[in-house]
């Protein structure tokens, strides 16, 4: 199938920092309501789905693909994407057949749309349980009652699980935001009850449709919601006492971002560093961090491609480094180069790692985003994993995660109360005494004000 002369429309490309950011902001722009697909739009799903198909066959770092029939799966998918009947199931199609590979770092971007969903409210595993974490104020979620430190029975009617809460949020805030979600929670003893959450939805100034932005007003509107992000994303820090608590929501950060904040840590005989809800990152960062914490050059992992595998080594910053006392702590939400650097500080016997057990979300992988058109530009994407990591002890990450040193999970009360007992007890491990009361004040919850 040829698409608009596709060498010429479509092209792939590494993208800056600032880039990746914007895309993954875009991801929050799907259609709210299903719309109806045309027969041109049809023809660009698919072209978009082979397009992904060229470079995950390229690129994918294992050249067996699971043992993945590729050309066969991609072509049902091309089946199915000629009988959908809206746009989100296109989308759809092209997610699931990424999701079929189970790599945690291969999936799609779809293109940006008309409207953006705010649920209110946050949901995390903690240990093997689904808890609603934070309800934001003013938001349908209070209104109705839902609570923080709720557990999570049902959403839409499916259990969350370690293994699927990730797709759930793909889904809800990446792929197909919808209007509403239905939940089902209870609070400590007291019955289930069955909450319809209705989101905020606000339709943009300018109509979008399957070709993308067509006014600066939604430029603009986008770049505002990277400076909201970029800021509740900062690092931020506490001097307690005689240690320093660093909570660091991402790698990514320039080497003398980390030099200054790891130099504030050097002044004292402990650091916390809180990687709970941390994602990953850029490698670069990671290696800067680690440089920071040994005395010695320490190497993270081999990297294994389809025809190389390749040492990571972190420099050891030598005198520089931070020579006290480390406790890292992790939770379900942490990923990618945050468990990295556990392991790697557990492995080394350099720290203590403390919280819950990490996500298992470990391999490498590059963003490819795509332009679509000539006038008007319709922008997608995917990420393409190019290699897994293999630790020191010959072993992958991936669906395995870092179990803790420690194992402590907050209760639901303990959310209720915005109490932190995973700092509290980490501060106590360096001779500091912190009421989990005081822990919990220490890095709010933020929201995005829309």
């Amino acid at each position: 199938m040829q698409l608009e002369n596709r060498s010429k429309d479509v092209r792939s490309r590494r993208t800056a920092p600032a880039l990746i950011v914007l895309i993954a902001c875009l991801g929050v722009f799907q259609s709210i309501q299903a719309q109806t697909i045309s027969g041109v739009d049809r023809d660009r799903a698919r072209g978009m789905l082979d397009v992904i198909k060229g470079d995950v066959k390229k690129n994918y770092y294992d050249p067996t693909f699971h043992g993945i029939d590729i050309d066969a799966r991609f072509k049902s998918a091309d089946e199915k994407i000629k009988t959908v009947d809206s746009l989100g199931q296109a989308y759809g199609v092209i997610a699931q057949v990424l999701s079929e590979f189970n790599d945690s770092h291969l999936f799609f971007y779809p293109p940006p749309r008309a409207a953006r969903a705010d649920y209110g409210w946050q949901m995390q595993m903690i240990g093997n349980q689904g808890y609603v974490t934070a309800v934001k104020p003013g938001s349908d979620a209070e209104a109705k009652g839902l609570k923080p430190g709720d557990r999570l029975l049902k959403v839409d009617g499916f259990a969350p699980t370690r293994d699927n809460i990730w797709k759930m949020q793909y889904r809800y805030f990446v792929l197909r935001p919808q209007p509403g979600i239905q939940v089902e929670v209870e609070t400590g003893n007291e019955p289930p009850r069955e909450l319809a959450l209705k989101a905020k939805v606000t339709q943009l100034k300018t109509r979008l449709d399957f070709s993308g932005f067509s006014g600066t007003e939604d430029i603009e509107s986008v770049l505002r919601d990277i400076d909201k992000e970029e800021h509740m994303n900062r690092q931020r820090y506490v001097e307690q006492d005689d240690i320093l608590i660093w909570k660091m929501p991402r790698f990514d950060l320039e080497d003398a971002k980390v030099d200054e904040l790891m130099g504030k840590a050097t002044k004292r005989k402990g650091l916390i560093l809180d990687l709970r809800g941390n994602g990953g990152g850029y490698e670069k960062t990671l290696q800067r961090v680690l440089g920071n914490l040994f005395a010695q050059d320490v190497k993270i992992a081999d990297v294994r491609r389809r025809k190389e595998n390749k040492p990571i080594i972190a420099k050891t910053r030598g005198g520089d480094a931070f020579k006290g006392q480390l406790v890292v702590l992790i939770d379900s939400r942490s990923g990618s180069a945050s468990e990295l650097l556990a392991r790697v500080v557990q492995l080394e016997k350099r720290g203590t790692i403390l919280g819950d057990n990490s996500a298992g979300a470990v391999m490498r992988a590059k963003g490819y985003y795509y332009e679509m058109g000539s006038g008007t530009i319709i922008y997608y994407g995917a990420s393409i994993t190019d290699a897994d990591a293999i630790m020191s002890d010959g072993k992958s990450l991936e669906h395995e995660g870092v179990t803790p040193d420690e194992i402590l999970l907050p209760t639901g009360q303990d959310l209720a109360a915005k109490r932190d007992p995973v700092l509290s007890r980490a501060a106590k491990l360096l001779g500091v005494e912190l009421s989990a009361e005081k822990a919990g004040s220490f890095f709010p919850i933020e929201w995005l004000n829309r």
